[in-house]
């Protein structure tokens, strides 16, 4: 991954390790078509029978953990993100659960980012939009997707390498609103894919310039952190509107927590997965209520 001039940037998997995913891509979505988990929906909240689906990026497979997972492992029994400790945790509660994780490091939520991110170096290997959620199985009870870290990245770096020209804060306002349509589009699909009333579960973003890889950015870069990560958030959380139930990390203090994070300080450590999968999991049977949109740890940064 080529890096901008100024900007510092989070330790992601490497290229070989990119390369293995796209080659395993024609894999998941064998998997993804298979007719063994079709079936009827269950209902919401699910009590048995979960059939769990993950859409993200490396925290999927819980990149930065002791113990990630391997790309497309339906069992991972023994992970250390989130999404495993979800799983694990639903089936010693004595469900049965069936697992389908598409989550691929270094993806993006949409084609736009993925563009953006490419023309200026990133090597976006791939969009949720295209490249999972025509993945989600039919019959889906339970669904997670946490979208927007690598997007916030992608367009940081845009800005800092002149995407913007002379107007930053429009350049990241229009990326707010196509995002925001784009996340919309994204639980749409999720919906028409899994059919019945799967439960789906969005976490939002923390404000990336609390975070302890930003630390040493100028003033002004963590202005762009910000604008943009908070913007994300206040996307996903609109999602509540339309039948998604967010969880909250962007007022949560828990989200800013170094403790919480790795040495590459933007990914999460094992304590930081086992708090996002807690709340997943309360989640999972009550809803979370709505998201606040404001709060002091939004305006870090400002």
């Amino acid at each position: 991954m080529t890096l901008p001039l100024r900007m510092a940037r989070p330790r992601t998997p490497s290229s070989l390790l990119l390369l293995l995913l796209l080659l395993l891509l024609p894999l998941a979505a064998a998997c993804g078509s298979s007719g063994d988990d079709d079936g009827g929906p269950g209902p919401s909240p699910v009590p048995n029978g979960v059939r769990y689906t993950a859409i993200g990026a490396s925290d999927a497979i819980g990149f930065g953990s002791t113990v990630p997972c391997v790309p497309f492992d339906t069992l991972c029994t023994n992970g250390r993100g989130y999404v495993a400790i979800v799983a694990r945790t639903l089936r010693n509660s004595g469900r049965e659960v069936t697992m389908s994780n598409l989550g691929v490091p270094g993806q993006v939520l949409s084609p736009e980012i993925q563009q953006i991110g490419n023309q200026y170096g990133r090597g976006i290997p791939g969009n949720f939009l295209q490249q999972q959620m025509p993945f989600v199985r039919s019959g889906a009870t339970l669904v997670t997707v946490f979208a927007g870290g690598n997007d916030t990245n992608a367009v940081a770096t845009a800005i800092d390498r002149g995407a913007a020209g002379g107007n930053v804060n429009a350049y990241i306002d229009a990326r707010i609103q196509t995002f925001a349509s784009d996340y919309a589009a994204l639980i749409r699909g999720i919906r028409e894919r899994a059919g019945g009333s799967p439960r789906i579960i969005v976490l939002n973003l923390p404000n990336f310039a609390g975070l302890p890889y930003t630390a040493q950015y100028s003033s002004t870069e963590r202005r762009w952190m910000q604008r943009i990560s908070v913007g994300f958030s206040r996307a996903a959380n609109a999602l509540a509107g339309q039948g998604a139930h967010v969880i909250d990390l962007l007022c949560d203090a828990r989200s800013y927590q170094a403790g919480n994070y790795s040495s590459d300080g933007f990914h999460p450590d094992d304590s930081g997965y086992e708090f996002m999968a807690a709340k997943v999991l309360q989640a999972v049977d009550a809803d979370p209520g709505p998201p606040p949109n404001d709060c002091s740890f939004a305006r870090i940064g400002q």
